[in-house]
């Protein structure tokens, strides 16, 4: 009998030395967000069973692709392993062809391109690749044969026996300027929690159109499409900041969602939220204060007590 209580207590102590505290450390995604969580949080463990949602900002995109992302705390960790990884427009080739023309693809993958005749992507690869910050190389094929002069460049000439120039010299020289109505823009301006729809490039031709779109919740201001005049942009628009209404803010005031079920909300500057207080709490401020606008990115709570 004293044999099977032994066996018996080890069995136990072995069983509860094996229960170790498992959890998850809080996880970090760049260009990721966890949906209900505050970033108060992120230096809390995670116990094992745990579920959260992300979903990732604009251009980038989980492997599944879904807007929300489900994953769970394991012993083994994050399952499945939380990421967001870049989504790479493929417009079209300048000055050559490829099949995946009009297509999206995901950071990682590798496209063919064939380029024209005389021109060739930078060191002559053949492909490009989608990595965080876009394509490398841009997909563009630059011409092979290249011009003399440069931007103020002074360069000497001489007519053919028999030839003259328009002032009746046969010598001279030239420099090689640029005309207001032909000087080319840079790369688009940078607009904050925004981004331009089409593939970047490091140089327009007057007249150039570039369409803008904010990041999700974000209100675009101003015109959408900017143009290249005189080697300057025009004025680019503006993406206000969105609500987001907090569970924390809410219990402070003693609030809470009039109709959703849900513990945070984003809201696009512009729109109203609607609070109840919650029981058994009576209204500490107007009724119309129930009724809150979202001005670019801020809030006024009403309060219960």
């Amino acid at each position: 009998t004293m044999l099977l209580i032994n066996a018996i207590l080890i069995l136990w102590i072995s069983t509860v030395g094996g229960q170790g505290p498992f959890h998850c450390n809080f996880p970090k995604i760049n260009h990721g967000i966890i949906y209900g969580r505050e970033d108060s949080e992120a230096f809390s463990p995670v116990p094992v069973g745990t579920i959260y949602y992300y979903s990732c900002e604009y251009n980038f995109a989980s492997p599944s692709r879904s807007f929300w992302t489900r994953i769970m705390c394991t012993e083994e960790g994050w399952s499945p392993t939380p990421k967001c990884l870049r989504l790479c427009f493929f417009p079209s080739v300048e000055n050559g062809y490829s099949a995946s023309s009009g297509q999206t693809h995901l950071e990682g993958d590798i496209v063919q391109i064939i380029c024209d005749v005389g021109y060739s992507l930078p060191y002559n690869d053949d492909t490009i690749t989608c990595l965080e910050n876009g394509w490398s190389p841009p997909p563009k094929c630059n011409s092979t044969i290249r011009a003399d002069g440069l931007i103020s460049d002074e360069l000497d000439y001489e007519g053919h026996d028999g030839y003259k120039s328009r002032n009746g010299s046969t010598t001279g020289s030239m420099v090689c300027g640029k005309d207001e109505s032909t000087q080319y823009c840079g790369p688009p301006p940078p607009v904050s929690n925004g981004d331009i729809t089409s593939f970047p490039l490091s140089v327009y031709p007057p007249g150039s159109r570039v369409q803008y779109r904010c990041q999700s919740f974000y209100e675009l201001r101003g015109s959408t499409d900017i143009i290249c005049i005189n080697g300057q942009w025009s004025e680019p628009p503006k993406c206000i900041d969105a609500c987001i209404i907090y569970e924390g803010n809410m219990n402070k005031n003693n609030i809470q969602l009039r109709g959703k079920n849900i513990r945070n909300l984003y809201v696009k500057t512009g729109d109203f939220v609607e609070f109840d207080c919650k029981q058994p709490y009576k209204a500490k401020t107007s009724m119309q204060s129930f009724r809150a606008l979202c001005q670019e990115g801020k809030i006024e709570y009403p309060m219960c007590g």
